[in-house]
């Protein structure tokens, strides 16, 4: 099943997100590799492509996984959690209709 994976950012956590960015995507890459990955982004803090010093509120996972719990633990494994890029995380079922 599809699940939405949202990360919320600490203030000021442009650095931390940068440092951990590395690891993060390597995760990603594999979860696209795997052929489980929908989509995957940052959310800008301003309405902008390329936010600058502003930074990022936040992230977007879709994926599959086998199940929520399977989700919430590939979700609390990563990176910007253990840097502490993430003040909270959410994790909800997703269901595909479009396109």
């Amino acid at each position: 099943m599809w699940y939405a994976i949202e990360g919320y950012d600490a203030a000021d956590a442009l650095a931390m997100r940068t440092a951990a960015r590395p690891a993060h995507l390597a995760r990603l890459r594999a979860l696209r590799d795997a052929g489980r990955l929908l989509v995957a982004g940052p959310c800008p803090a301003i309405d902008a492509e390329d936010p600058g010093p502003a930074g990022f509120s936040g992230s977007i996972v879709i994926a599959e996984f086998e199940s929520m719990q399977a989700a919430q633990a590939w979700a609390d494994a990563d990176p910007y959690v253990a840097a502490g890029v993430y003040v909270r995380v959410e994790v909800r079922p997703f269901r595909q209709v479009l396109p």
